[in-house]
């Protein structure tokens, strides 16, 4: 049996996968506390991901009706760029800030200005240093908590801390480190000069984790945890990776021609392509993909976090709000929804607040804001779809995950703006998954299993969740997404 965990931004999910036919016997949940400021903070304790893990990984084991001492390997997904500081002794130094955090906007300004502008940027790292990336939660550490930051002994990401949970192994691997602004995308390896940068005070050689391969192993989980969480005292963990990058992995996208989006918490596009890529636009991150090859990624910050607050204001259930977003029309009556209720990363606004427009007496009704919502949730992507250019262009099928993906409606309404055909795998917990598929992959190095033989045997496409563009539909979305980029024109000019 192999385990598979995500860690995101709003729960801890884990998923108990038979390792014989890669089927999930059992999956559980926990939810997260997600502490906010108006200033754009955005923070989580430690404690709060590992205590979920614990009651998760119970609860799964129960569901699938399997000891936990037939576990072989656990492989960790986690929400990318997250800063966890700890301390000698291994303890948190202050709350994780998040991938989500923009209290750090004007540090990650200032830095982009130290290393040569985004020029400088992309020849050093291969990517743009973004305000969501860990580079500017440390800048802002050490001018804000000069006492914490001193006592920095490690600098970890938050699946790079549940491994050192797991195994007390302070490790990075390439997929999920492209994300901390300190990291050269292109050879794989930390940028000490640019940490220097960042962090000038601080070793990189004692602080920045040890960088182990995609298939290289963590470690075992430590004997006492062990006998804490009812394993077995020989678990692997494997290098595990950032939570885009697990579902490439556990959608099938290892190779070129693989498109997969992601309407969680935020919204994701990558994409697989077997060398670095060189890109036209700075919101276009060169990422290393968890297995081999890179997976250059567009995100987006508002998608099911911006649909649940129109949700919760209007007074809906998701089966209520469901059905409020199939009786709107298409372009919901006139309304458009700026839904920048966390700042926005594509286009780089990260200062920007949501707004809606074009509402009169007639068209704002509950129905047309919950179509407004979903709507611009896509046109965020439809946008950030675009800037990926040739690399998207070829895709003739978009594999979709996350939470919105299980809505028809939502669906079909990916289908028709970006006109393409949308289909669903099987594994709805596709980060999880390509956790619990990645520790397999890792578990049995000396058989040589190749990784796309397991995606090919596992991964499974659920043909019922298949909607495809309707014509007239795609036609109306044109104008409909034109009137959206006139609106955020107005309101941003040049975002």
């Amino acid at each position: 049996m192999y385990i598979g965990v995500d860690c995101g931004t709003q729960s801890t999910k884990v998923v108990v996968v038979n390792g014989a036919d890669g089927c999930i016997l059992g999956e559980a949940s926990r939810p997260h506390a997600l502490h906010q400021g108006d200033n754009g903070r955005r923070e989580q304790s430690v404690e709060t991901w590992t205590e979920a893990f614990g009651q998760a990984l119970h609860e799964a084991l129960s569901n699938a009706g399997v000891a936990g001492s037939e576990v072989r390997a656990i492989g960790i997904s986690g929400q990318q760029h997250g800063m966890v500081a700890l301390d000698s002794e291994g303890r948190a130094l202050h709350p994780a800030k998040l991938w989500n955090d923009t209290e750090t906007a004007a540090w990650n300004a200032r830095l982009i200005e130290d290393l040569g502008g985004e020029q400088g940027c992309l020849d050093k790292l291969g990517l743009v240093l973004q305000t969501g990336y860990t580079a500017s939660k440390i800048a802002w550490l050490r001018d804000t908590h000069p006492d914490a930051y001193r006592r920095i002994a490690t600098l970890l990401l938050p699946h790079d801390y549940l491994n050192f949970w797991l195994t007390g192994e302070r490790v990075a691997e390439a997929g999920d480190a492209s994300g901390t602004g300190y990291f050269d995308t292109r050879t794989r390896q930390w940028r000490h000069d640019v940490f220097a940068t960042v962090a000038p005070e601080l070793d990189a050689e004692s602080v920045l984790p040890r960088l182990i391969g995609s298939r290289d192993v963590v470690g075992r989980v430590r004997p006492e945890l062990a006998r804490e969480l009812g394993l077995g005292q020989d678990v692997l963990v494997s290098s595990g990776g950032g939570d885009n990058m697990m579902s490439a992995i556990g959608t099938g996208n290892i190779e070129p021609g693989m498109l997969t989006i992601s309407l969680g918490t935020s919204g994701t596009i990558a994409v697989h392509s077997p060398q670095p890529v060189v890109a036209e636009n700075a919101m276009v991150a060169n990422f290393c993909a968890s297995h081999g090859g890179w997976l250059p990624l567009i995100c987006t910050m508002n998608v099911t976090s911006a649909t649940t607050t129109i949700r919760e204001l209007v007074g809906l259930d998701i089966a209520g709000f469901n059905q409020a977003v199939a009786s709107a029309e298409p372009g919901a009556g006139g309304v458009t929804l700026l839904a920048f209720f966390s700042g926005e990363r594509v286009p780089a606004l990260p200062r920007a607040q949501a707004s809606l427009h074009g509402m009169t007496g007639l068209n704002t009704t509950p129905a047309n804001l919950c179509r407004a919502a979903v709507e611009s949730a896509t046109f965020g992507l439809r946008y950030g779809l675009e800037l990926l250019g040739p690399l998207a262009s070829r895709a003739t099928q978009i594999r979709l995950v996350g939470g919105g993906a299980r809505s028809a409606v939502w669906r079909q309404i990916v289908a028709d703006v970006l006109d393409v055909d949308v289909v669903c795998p099987k594994v709805s917990e596709a980060a999880a998954f390509g956790g619990a598929l990645q520790a397999r992959w890792c578990d049995r190095r000396e058989s040589d299993v190749a990784l796309e033989a397991l995606c090919n045997a596992w991964v499974g496409i659920d043909a019922a969740t298949l909607q495809r563009p309707q014509s007239e539909v795609v036609t109306r979305y044109h104008d409909i997404y034109q009137r959206y980029l006139a609106v955020l024109e107005q309101q941003y000019p040049k975002a």
